[in-house]
């Protein structure tokens, strides 16, 4: 099956976390590969995923130590045991485990002790192919990886990753001090590296696989990064923070949809200037590591390259907050320089001013459309599936919103009666319905969450923004996804003209 797809798509939301697998979350193993091949069969196009990076506080993907390295709890452990750098009995988990919610108390210290052991097998064992190969990843990404393999040691060492509350001279990098770190954290380091280089390996061939069977990957790149995160530490001069390296100010949005206090993320915010004067370098290698991951990039909180709130530090709430200019079309002009043309997916929620919208036309960017916001108006509300533009991608919801069937079963009275009238449903299959417009729609790109697939209530939803706890940690079964899901999916997508398939190939 060819990799290009035509420029109308459809595919599914689902972090590969949520699928099936035995060691207590989902990762790269024969899971992921099974699920790129249902997304075939059933006319899809497209995964998105969530940020890949390493989870960080209440286990967001949105906060990672580091925005160049990924997620090592999606290392298939499998995978290392079938190369022998662990026992099989490594692999046995408790019958115990819930399937269908990730445990993280739980997985994170088991997935990491098997990487330990493996890491300390391979570093003693490997053959002189995988050597080589380590150490040509090494070499080729020294650029971050260096850096972050002492970082983790250093948080390991502190047992915090809050580096400015690290010795001086180890938070402001003083040269002597981290040469003689990096002598004294050597084995943690390497340990770091072989993870890096793990999940490297095991996503490449995830990736290729999906590619060559007519899947693309639609990654996800969250506009800020994280303060306890190996990239503000080597880079301080790129962030508002104080001569101590605490920030100044913090990211966050004004009340909204989500949150009547708005909500305050907490990220170090961006000293545009020194990127400009640097020519956005650090954007550029960014977006040169998320562009070799996924073969397209959704940005979020597009808007904040326009202009972004900015809290004081010291806030409780983002409230009290101020609209403050962002680079603009600069940034991605040196990017585009750099690069050239990227498949960017600009996320043009929230509060949308003209010149947002003018700025991502200009880039001519997609922005996105989700269906739960669209009937709080009347009959010209934008996120209504006939207002739509072809260059959108339309969502049935996104990982921050309740489930159709959830939000189906919450909403008003008289939001309840424009959505019956509008899709001429009775809602007792409300998230096909609702599926079945936007496929229909005009917009190029469609992209379900895997909840609505399956036709799941509010209690699966993956997160409620503004809750620090409790999220990110749904998952599904396979004996969950019957035939008929993925037939229905298929029909959709030939209908429409967003897949390869043709109606008439598919049984009735």
């Amino acid at each position: 099956m060819p990799t290009t797809v035509s420029r109308r798509a459809a595919g599914i939301l689902l972090h590969p976390t949520s699928l099936p697998g035995p060691h207590g979350s989902g990762d790269l193993g024969r899971d992921a590969y099974r699920f790129v091949d249902w997304l075939a069969a059933s006319g899809q196009t497209l995964w998105q995923v969530l940020p890949l990076g390493e989870i960080g506080p209440g286990n967001s993907p949105y906060m990672s130590r580091s925005t160049f390295a990924g997620n090592v709890l999606l290392i298939d452990l499998t995978e290392l045991a079938d190369r022998g750098w662990l026992d099989h009995a490594d692999l046995v988990v408790s019958p115990a485990e819930n399937r269908l919610r990730i445990d993280f108390a739980t997985v994170i210290p088991l997935r990491m002790q098997r990487l330990r052991r493996a890491a300390t097998r391979f570093l003693h064992a490997a053959t002189t192919s995988d050597k080589s190969s380590f150490t040509q990843f090494c070499a080729e990404h020294h650029r971050w990886l260096d850096d972050y393999g002492l970082f983790m040691a250093l948080s390991n060492s502190f047992a915090s990753d809050d580096w400015p509350a690290w010795p001086a001279e180890l938070a402001h990098r003083d040269q002597c001090a981290l040469n003689d770190a990096r002598h004294a954290h050597a084995d943690e380091i390497s340990f770091w590296k072989f993870c890096q280089w793990c999940y490297a390996r095991q996503w490449r061939s995830l990736k290729t696989y999906a590619n060559e069977r007519g899947v693309k990957i639609v990654g996800d790149m969250p506009i800020f990064v994280a303060h306890q995160s190996a990239d503000v530490w080597v880079n301080p001069d790129l962030f508002e923070l104080d001569s101590n390296g605490r920030s100044t100010v913090v990211a966050g949005v004004p009340p909204d949809y989500f949150s009547e206090t708005g909500q305050l993320w907490g990220n170090p915010l961006y000293r545009w200037s020194r990127h400009a004067d640097s020519g956005f370098a650090w954007w550029c290698e960014r977006m040169r590591q998320a562009s070799d991951q996924s073969d397209l990039i959704r940005i979020d909180h597009f808007r904040g390259f326009v202009a972004y709130w900015e809290v004081g530090a010291n806030e409780v709430t983002a409230v009290d907050g101020r609209w403050v200019p962002g680079p603009g079309a600069a940034l991605f002009k040196a990017i585009r320089k750099a690069l050239g043309d990227l498949p960017i997916i600009a996320e043009d929620l929230g509060v949308i001013t003209e010149d947002v919208k003018a700025l991502r036309e200009q880039l001519g960017l997609p922005g996105m459309r989700v269906f739960q916001f669209a009937f709080g108006g009347d009959a010209t509300h934008l996120f209504l599936p006939h207002m739509y533009e072809p260059n959108t991608v339309a969502y049935s919801g996104t990982h921050d919103n309740d489930t159709l069937v959830g939000w189906w079963q919450t909403t008003s009275l008289r939001e309840r009666a424009f959505i019956q009238h509008y899709l001429g449903s009775d809602g007792r299959a409300i998230q096909w319905d609702a599926m079945r417009a936007l496929s229909s729609s005009v917009a190029d790109r469609v992209i379900y969450p895997m909840q609505d697939v399956l036709g799941l209530g509010g209690e699966h939803r993956m997160n409620r923004p503004g809750l620090p706890t409790g999220n990110w940690g749904w998952r599904f079964a396979w004996e969950q996804l019957e035939e008929w899901h993925g037939r229905t999916l298929a029909h959709f997508s030939a209908a429409h003209g967003r897949s390869a398939l043709s109606l008439a190939e598919l049984p009735a």
